[in-house]
């Protein structure tokens, strides 16, 4: 399962960090996604890592502001959000794929998603 926490309300240049806990899979096995749906629009690609954290792959709409990380020992993963826009208000949500990609339908776990909501 995964467990995707982290989430909630900020003001416009603020920051926040999401994690998305895994248990019952081991998570060094797998690339972690993240993803994000806002109201009224299709879910979207935001940053993948591979099972080492050795590379990541950006949205351009995130790259510079957003970053990825992992912790196989901790079995959590880590999305690191600075200079918050209004825009990046979404429901995010952790994925684990076999290898690192913005395909979605390649991931075979998700989690359940966590509310981020920035404020201008």
């Amino acid at each position: 399962q995964l467990q995707a926490s982290g989430g909630g309300l900020v003001q416009a240049g603020g920051s926040l960090r999401l994690s998305c806990a895994v248990s019952g899979l081991p998570l060094s096995s797998y690339a972690v996604g993240w993803f994000r749906q806002a109201p009224g629009k299709e879910r979207e690609f935001v940053l993948a890592i591979s099972r080492s954290g050795g590379s990541t792959y950006y949205a351009d709409s995130v790259e510079g502001r957003f970053t990825i990380t992992r912790d196989n020992a901790k079995s959590t993963a880590y999305l690191q959000m600075n200079s918050l826009k209004p825009e990046d208000t979404a429901v995010y949500y952790c994925a684990l794929a076999n290898l690192p990609t913005t395909t979605q339908a390649l991931y075979s776990h998700w989690g359940q998603g966590t509310q981020v909501t920035v404020s201008s």
